[in-house]
């Protein structure tokens, strides 16, 4: 697999990966915490986004499913 098509796979592969992790890591508020919440919040809104934990395990989760593209790629040629 060329470089350029390597970045552009696993950038596709991140961003796919990104909407598959976020429901494991984002959590939304509780209804006790909505109640107490600021006027003008959005009660969607999640308490803690942690981005940068959710940017590193969509990282992993991303550099796992390219590795075995890759090596299939690799293998199948």
């Amino acid at each position: 697999m060329s470089t350029p098509l390597a970045i552009a796979t696993f950038f596709t592969i991140w961003w796919v990966a990104l909407f598959a992790v976020l429901p494991f890591v984002v959590r939304p508020r509780e209804a006790a915490e909505i109640d107490d919440a600021p006027p003008g919040l959005d009660r969607g809104a999640p308490l803690a986004p942690r981005v940068l934990r959710t940017a590193l395990w969509t990282t992993l989760v991303a550099a796992a499913i390219f590795a075995v593209l890759d090596a299939g790629v690799y293998w199948a040629s």
